[in-house]
């Protein structure tokens, strides 16, 4: 799943593709790495970002979406926690919805979903969305996030959403401490073993939990240890990888493999 925000704020390249134009020059080029998927998103849920008016989220996406729909066939999902983005994103040609808030900020977009026969990722995450990034631990974090991830999923099948159109995602980041984000892919396995009805997607891709292990290095600069963190995630069962380096991270997933296929 290549990251393509169309905002000007976000953490890792915020403002770079604000125009259809240079939207649309990303998507082909990561198109042609070899992503899977496109995942547009017009509002930053960064530390410290400011939640986005529907209509200018929707003004951000619908023109990026309408232009890839036109030229390429592969599929688009909307991050977004609002049903009314979800919607006209659905509408404008996107089939997957990508909500970081697990239906908790708005749970109409199970209802989007479930009418339009589109996919649905929940993601673990606690708080409202300016204190995602500021709650307080939680002592047990895996069964805090299986916990929250089940209670998202029976939202989601009660409003008529069909268990095999429902990702999950443990939410790397997201109110987590950098024990807790550790302990998350060290343990994915287990939560994977959880939830074998739904592919687990994960977003480590250049976050800042990184900079603790790496460094203070900006976001371009973290690519490495996001690649690491992409084999681990693989390895422990992970399906769908959020990344912003889809060339780099399909080369080191390819090689992986070939060295575990040899006897």
């Amino acid at each position: 799943m290549g990251i393509l925000n169309v905002t000007p704020d976000s953490f890792s390249d915020g403002g770079e593709f604000l125009s259809v134009s240079d939207a649309l020059c990303h998507a082909e080029a990561m198109i042609a790495d070899g992503a899977d998927i496109i995942d547009v998103g017009g509002e930053s849920t960064r530390p410290g970002g400011e939640q986005v008016a529907a209509d200018d989220e929707i003004n951000r996406v619908v023109p990026v979406i309408d232009a890839i729909i036109k030229r390429f066939d592969t599929p688009i999902s909307i991050d977004t926690t609002k049903s009314l983005v979800a919607a006209r994103a659905i509408d404008a040609g996107a089939e997957i919805i990508n909500d970081i808030s697990g239906l908790r900020f708005d749970e109409k977009i199970a209802d989007v979903a479930a009418g339009r026969n589109a996919g649905l990722v929940l993601m673990h995450s606690r708080g409202a969305f300016e204190s995602m990034h500021s709650q307080p631990p939680v002592e047990d974090i895996v069964a805090e996030v299986i916990d929250g991830l089940n209670r998202s999923i029976d939202l989601a099948t009660a409003h008529g959403v069909r268990s095999e159109h429902i990702a999950v995602d443990v939410g790397i980041g997201f109110g987590k401490t950098q024990e807790q984000n550790l302990e998350l892919l060290a343990k994915l396995d287990n939560i994977v073993s959880e939830f074998r009805a739904y592919p687990m997607l994960i977003g480590t891709s250049r976050k800042s939990f990184l900079t603790r292990i790496l460094g203070d290095v900006p976001p371009a600069e973290r690519t490495d240890g996001s690649l690491a963190t992409a084999l681990i995630a693989i390895r422990n069962g992970a399906k769908i990888l959020r990344v912003h380096d889809v060339r780099e991270t399909i080369s080191a997933i390819k090689t992986a493999v070939a060295i575990s296929g040899v006897k």
